[in-house]
């Protein structure tokens, strides 16, 4: 057999010793009557004897090596492949002798078939591609039907399948397409047929691979191995892994090559072989005559086939780690100038047997799934990736299936190629990369050594590839060869990073291939001018985790990394990468690598490495060598990247990445200056723990830093801060105004600075104050047509971020040009239009009320409330105070309600005045204490009246009661020298008038009548002369007695007395307007009708801020149920104290139920005590929950556990399940008030720290479900039991899953928090900042970021959701009930004579 392989020759035939005359008449009279008796099935052979047939056999195997000018060939072919079908359904027409042995003249008719397929000048033409059609049909009809070959036949059967196929594709200039892809197809499946019946012997395996690697210059052998190889790994994957794993795709046609029969112990025999019997994929161009196809010009198919070898092993790695992409064939996108259609299966392309199969064109018998080759000079067919176009927004969850796109117009280019630099194409186009985010490895997937040991070598030896081994210099260029082959190394690259960041948790990688791997990415991330783009951007759309597995010596690819980032991220036109990549995916995979490198340097600081030292840019920097030299080059790529980023989905994980960078360096800087504050006092420089808690400074760090490096980083947070600041607001009032995802983003990272505490000058925030306030200028003024749900809930999310800066930088509110520019945009809210237009000025009478809408509205009334509260404008005095607690009573009744007069003003805010007696010292002060129930929540003023000028106070009196004089005055009797006069002096120098002289002067001449009254009073004035005189002749003292003033009143009507002086009695607010429903400006309420002290208490029981909870989880590595899950935090030994330290810096403790309970806030001793020996299952909504609040929010943080005696599917109950909101689903008792005593530090009093938190509120009245879930392994996040804890509800019906968040937290060994987060998928605006998938934080900053995690996501669900209106409406809707239910229907008088009796 190898002697006939070498020679090209089969079976000699006696009739070539004569002339060729000769051979050629006798073989055309032996057939014609025999093939003329074919198809008649009344026909019987006349051979009779094995003498006869032989000879018979004899002429028709020197007939086959005629030329194909005749019908002798043809005859011949019809003849044997109607002989052939004697092993499967013997007939008449088939000789008798052949039908007693069909083994052995079937063993003798393939040897034979093969003269068919020796060379011939003839061998394009469509008759001879005929008749190899109807061969191989044949034969595999053979293989396919017969159940009666013996050995002998199955391996005569490979042996003449090899030999046909060695004919068709070992010579270099054979052509592909045609019939090779057939021969192909057919030689593969008849052997997995074998394999199935009659396994091939170890020779013919060997024979088959020696064979393979003379047929690697032809697309069609890498294509088929490709397909054979991939059935037959799906169904080893399953009979491994089991079906649990996730199923490798792959097309019916494909898997259907698999025999049904196929024995499961043969299988991993058959696939070992076929996988290895392509020997070494990489040495595509090994042979001598390969390398001159290589040198002879452009259009060379090995790179091509190098590259398909490529995808398929990348295919194959893919299916083993339990990525479910679907498989489908390169082959049908790789050429997009060829014009061809999607393939076949070539079972339902052959035609049947002796049905016409010669009186077909040659178009229909030619399968279409072949290949043609190019034209001269065109360029080589670019495979197209299946994800190739812009992709959707950056999801987290697991993508979908691989879609299919156009393919990739490749034009003709120059044959003196350019560099990689240069601005045109290269000459030949790349095919595209596969971009596209990947699903989630399967937990079941082996080891990445394993896998390094079935594929390493191959992609290893692809990535190193030597690009120009075997040719001289003078022979091909090196750059134009390296691009040719950049496709494959790229996809290799690729390949190679996926498996490497598929590393499991604490699994250990063999050094030898890391060391290799660690080559490979230094050699492919270089940014010279001679590099190779292509492996560039394979390496950074596969890597986008590769700092977050825990890997050794990581460190070595930083530089290079961070060099690479800089190529990509700082280049807004990518023109190097635009012809074979998705650049937004580019760009996107090159963020996210950022993500996980800007931790590091405030992580390990001032830990010297070599690897780091960057001589060329360090200078004289005495942080060259350390983590801390790369954050400058780190935070210009962020801002640079931000800068040249078009894509919303990019746009907002940068902005994410900015909030995190900021955060760490400023608690970073608070942390340094603690340290240099006891390092002064202490006279010391040991090592400090960083400690934290609320405030997001939670976590510990061993790295020391030296007094200069903090004392930069204090100037650089602040400098950093303002930058982001100001490019941030830049942009969202101009690039971004029309992006609404990336404002919303935006407004959420402006909120988040808000809250990072930093040293900057005041105008900077006001600055963003009123860049915030430009933004929803211009989005209320958009044109009516533009005005949507969306539009509105993006200006919505934008007054929320004015709340947020105005109760976290009250001060601002001091600059009247803020306040002035605040209030405008708040009237713009409420009326829809400014009082103030250029220089028309309108009042406020004059104007309509014609909001953008009603949610606008509310956004501007809550902006206002806050603008009263954070300016002072009202105050908050004791707010936890009501009705019981101001007459001291233990539950508010009936009996309580009765001693306050209650009123209503402008139907939206219910007074509750209590009018107590004054004490005997303060009988003159009228005292009145008033309950004031609005939007706003509950707040308590106490009021004096005070007859003293307010100028007269002064500032430190803290009494509003006056002090009384008891004794008269000393100074009483005492006379001054005062000279009176009647008129001022300057009277004599003005001039007079005429009304003058109205009054006459009393010297001047009178009438008789008034000159007897003017004797009459000078009689009177002289008597009492003489009287005053006689008395002091006789010596008597006079006595002077001091004036009194009367008695004071000790009855006062002080409801009266206040309603009067708030202008609220008079006959306009009183008097009934008379519209229908609309009640007058003061109206009174009757507190005896039954159910108004019920209504009440559910009005204070309304929260006046947003109340969300989340749910905290610990899962230990391999746990797979919620009981296990449950019982992890019953016990302190069982958690790590990373994990309680996380729980401390979420919140601090507060009890649950209606008690008082004094939280310190912050204070570790507290967590510490409530906490005990639990592992923080006290917080499990019983008895404890973990709480934050600020002036805004209200979080409860709940720690599940298995000793609840209520389910954790309770607790995620939805709303649509819970209570109504006008009833009793809000049982939180009301400490909303904004105030000092709500902020984040807690620094007020404890007596303002006293809450109490009944416990339905914060789980039923949360609009959002979320769980947070720590992990000790990353892998575990995919069997996280979730159905297992949402499995049944109290009714019953399952809770949905897609209305769940999850946020998954994996510490790594280098001290940072690796982030999964699984987002809502039927929201609108999915990516929520701060902490998007692939986030790494620091322990520092992972308390905060967590917490504006929940938030961000608490308010997104609430600006998508119809039922889900702002705390203050709704206190706003209960109040007009209360109105409507309890009002006191009088008349003016009663109303009037009612307010002076006493209750």
């Amino acid at each position: 057999m190898d002697q006939s392989l070498s020679s090209g020759r089969g079976h000699v035939s006696v009739l070539s010793c004569f002339p060729p005359s000769v051979g050629r008449d006798i073989a055309v009279a032996v057939v014609k009557p025999l093939g003329a008796s074919l198809g008649n099935p009344d026909y019987h052979s006349m051979l009779h004897t094995d003498r006869q047939v032989k000879w018979t056999m004899e002429v028709l195997c020197y007939g086959l090596t005629l030329p194909l000018d005749g019908d002798t060939v043809k005859l011949c072919v019809d003849i044997y492949t109607d002989w052939l079908m004697a092993l499967v359904s013997p007939k008449d027409s088939i000789p008798p002798p052949i039908s007693r042995e069909p083994n052995q003249y079937v063993q003798k008719i393939l040897r034979h078939l093969y003269n068919l397929f020796l060379s011939r000048s003839d061998q394009v033409s469509p008759v001879y591609l005929s008749l190899s059609q109807q061969v191989l049909c044949a034969v595999q009809s053979l293989a396919r039907q017969s159940t009666a070959m013996s050995r002998d036949t199955w391996e005569t059967l490979l042996h003449f399948l090899l030999r046909i196929n060695h004919a068709i594709l070992a010579p270099p200039t054979a052509a592909a397409g045609g019939v090779s892809d057939l021969s192909m197809a057919v030689l593969f499946e008849v052997w997995l047929l074998s394999c199935s019946r009659c396994f091939p012997s170890h020779s013919l395996w060997q024979m088959c691979r020696q064979m393979l690697s003379c047929w690697r210059h032809q697309p069609v052998v890498v294509d088929q191995w490709n397909r054979v190889v991939a059935a037959l790994t799906s169904r080893l994957l399953l009979l491994t892994f089991g079906p649990s794993f996730p199923e490798f795709k792959v097309p019916d046609e494909d898997a259907a090559l698999i025999p049904a029969d196929l024995d499961d112990d043969r299988v991993p025999q058959t696939w070992f072989r076929f996988l290895h019997m392509f020997s070494h994929p990489v040495v595509v161009g090994s042979t001598a005559s390969s390398q001159e196809e290589v040198l002879r010009g452009e259009d060379s198919q090995l790179p091509k086939i190098f590259f398909r070898a490529m995808r398929g092993v990348s295919t194959l790695v893919d299916a083993f780690l339990g990525v479910t992409v679907v498989n489908k064939e390169p082959t049908e996108l790789l050429l997009p100038n060829t014009g061809l259609t999607s393939r076949i299966h070539f079972r339902d392309r052959l035609p049947s047997l002796g049905v016409a199969v010669t009186r077909s064109p040659f178009k229909d018998l030619l399968p279409s799934y072949g290949f043609s080759r190019p034209r001269s000079g065109s360029a080589p067919p670019t495979p197209v990736n299946i994800l190739s176009l812009p992709s959707a927004p950056l999801s987290t969850t697991s993508p979908p299936l691989h879609r299919r796109l156009k393919p990739v117009q490749v034009s003709k280019m120059p044959s003196s190629p350019p560099h990689w630099k240069s601005s045109s194409h290269p000459p030949s186009s790349p095919p595209p990369l596969c971009s596209s985010p990947r699903p989630s490895p399967s937990p079941l997937r082996c080891n990445v050594d394993s896998l390094l040991h079935l594929f390493g070598c191959w992609l290893f030896d692809a990535a190193l590839i030597n690009r120009d081994s075997g040719l001289s210099a003078g022979h091909c260029d090196v750059t134009v060869m390296s691009e040719r082959w950049a496709a494959g190394q790229a996809e290799a690259c690729g390949t190679l990073c996926r498996i490497i960041t598929c590393k499991k948790t604490a699994e250990d990688i063999l050094p030898v291939y890391l060391s290799r791997f660690y080559m490979v990415l230094l050699q492919g991330l270089q940014v010279s001018e001679r590099a190779c783009p292509p492996v560039l951007a394979s390496i950074l759309l596969n890597s986008t985790c590769l700092f977050c597995c825990d890997l050794r010596g990581v460190n070595l690819l930083l530089l290079s990394f961070i060099s690479a980032l800089e190529t990509v991220l700082l280049d807004r036109d990518l023109l190097r990468f635009k012809s074979f990549v998705n650049l937004v995916d580019l760009r996107r995979a090159s963020v996210l690598i950022l993500l996980s490198l800007l931790p590091l340097p405030l992580q390990f600081g001032s830990v010297q490495s070599e690897v780091l030292l960057d001589r060329q840019l360090s200078g004289n920097d005495v942080t060259a060598g350390s983590f801390l030299s790369l954050k400058p080059r780190l935070i210009s790529i962020l801002i640079g990247a931000l800068q040249t980023e078009s894509n919303a989905s990019n746009t907002q994980v940068i902005l994410a990445a900015m909030l995190n960078l900021v955060q760490d360096l400023a608690v970073v800087q608070a942390v340094g200056q603690t340290q240099q504050e006891t390092q002064s006092q202490h006279g010391g420089t040991g090592r400090h723990r960083w400690t934290g808690g609320i405030g997001g400074t939670g976590g510990t760090c061993g790295n020391r830093r030296t007094r200069g490096t903090s004392a930069v980083q204090s100037d650089a947070t602040g400098v950093l801060w303002v930058q982001f600041v100001r490019l941030l607001t830049q942009r969202l009032t101009s690039q971004w105004r029309n992006e609404s995802a990336v404002c919303l983003s935006a407004l959420e990272v402006l909120g988040g600075l808000a809250k990072v505490e930093v040293r900057v000058e005041e105008a900077e925030r006001r600055r963003v104050v009123s860049s915030v306030c430009t933004y929803i200028v211009f989005q209320c003024s958009r044109p009516p047509p533009l005005h949507s749900r969306d539009l509105h809930s993006i200006i919505v999310a934008a007054f929320h971020c004015l709340n947020v800066w105005l109760t976290q930088h009250p001060a601002m509110l001091d600059h009247q040009e803020c306040l002035l520019e605040i209030l405008e945009i708040v009237e713009l809210g409420i009326s829809g239009s400014k009082s103030r237009q250029e220089q028309e000025v309108k009042c406020k009478e004059e104007k309509g009320l014609n909001p953008a809408s009603l949610r606008v509205k509310e956004a501007a009334e809550a902006t206002l409330s806050c603008v009263m509260q954070a300016s002072g404008g009202f105050p908050f005095v004791g707010g936890l105070l009501n009705e019981d607690a101001l007459i001291g009573s233990s539950s508010l009744s009936d009996s309580s309600v009765k001693k306050f007069r209650y009123f209503v003003v402008d139907s939206s805010v219910i007074l509750a005045m209590l009018e107590q007696p004054p004490g005997p010292e303060q009988a003159s002060c009228p005292l009145l204490t008033v309950l004031i129930r609005g939007p706003s929540g509950r707040h308590s003023w106490t009021l004096q009246l005070h007859l003293e000028p307010r100028e007269g106070r002064t500032p430190t009196q803290e009494t509003l009661i006056p002090e009384h004089s008891g004794v008269a005055q000393t100074d009483s009797g005492i006379k001054s020298g005062v000279k009176h006069q009647l008129f001022p002096e300057n009277t004599d120098r003005l001039s007079s008038v005429k009304a003058d002289l109205s009054v006459p002067a009393l010297n001047k001449k009178v009438s008789e009548k008034v000159q007897q009254q003017l004797e009459r009073l000078r009689a009177v004035l002289k008597r009492q002369h003489q009287a005053e005189d006689r008395l002091q002749v006789r010596g008597h003292p006079v006595v002077m007695t001091t004036c009194k003033p009367p008695p004071p009143v000790t009855n006062f009507q002080t409801a009266r007395l206040f309603l009067s002086h708030l202008g609220l009695l008079t006959p306009e607010t009183v008097k009934d307007p008379g519209t229908s429903g609309v009640p007058a400006h003061l109206v009174s309420l009757d507190s005896s009708l039954p159910g108004f002290s019920e209504d009440l208490r559910c009005l204070d029981q309304m929260p006046s801020r947003n109340c969300d909870s989340a749910f905290v989880f610990y899962m230990r590595a391999g746990q797979r149920t919620a009981a296990e899950i449950l019982r992890n935090v019953e016990s302190r030994c069982s958690i790590p104290s990373h994990f309680l330290d996380f729980l401390s810096s979420l919140g601090w403790p507060a009890e649950v139920g209606p008690r008082q309970w004094n939280s310190t806030g912050s204070s570790s001793p507290e967590f510490c005590a409530v906490l005990g020996d639990s592992g923080g299952g006290v917080f499990n909504g019983e008895k404890f929950v973990l709480m934050f609040s600020d002036a805004l929010t209200e979080l409860s943080f709940i720690v599940p556990s298995s000793s609840s005696s209520f389910h954790t599917v309770d607790w995620l109950k939805s709303t649509q399940e819970a209570e109504s909101p006008t009833e009793s689903s809000y049982h939180m008792q009301s400490h909303s008030e904004l105030g000092q005593d709500s902020t984040p530090q807690h620094t007020s009093s404890p007596v303002e720290n006293r809450k109490s938190f009944p416990f339905v509120s914060s789980f039923v009245g949360s609009e959002s479900k979320l769980l947070i879930v720590w992990v000790e392994r990353f892998e575990d996040i995919e069997s996280f039991p979730l159905s297992d804890l949402l499995s049944e509800t109290k009714t019953g019906t399952a809770t949905g899953v897609a209305d769940l968040q999850l946020i998954f937290i994996h510490p790594l060994n280098t001290g940072l928090y690796r982030i999964r987060f699984h987002e809502n998928t039927t929201s609108k605006f999915s990516l929520v900042v701060p902490l998007v998938n692939g986030s790494v934080v620091s322990k520092r900053s992972l308390g905060f970021l967590v917490r504006e995690m929940v938030i961000n996501c608490c308010h997104r669900r609430r600006l998508e959701s119809d039922s889900a209106p702002p705390p203050h409406v709704r206190r706003k809707h209960m109040i007009n009930d209360i109105i409507l239910r309890y009002r006191k229907r009088c008349s003016e008088p009663a109303f009037y004579s009612a307010l002076f009796h006493d209750l």
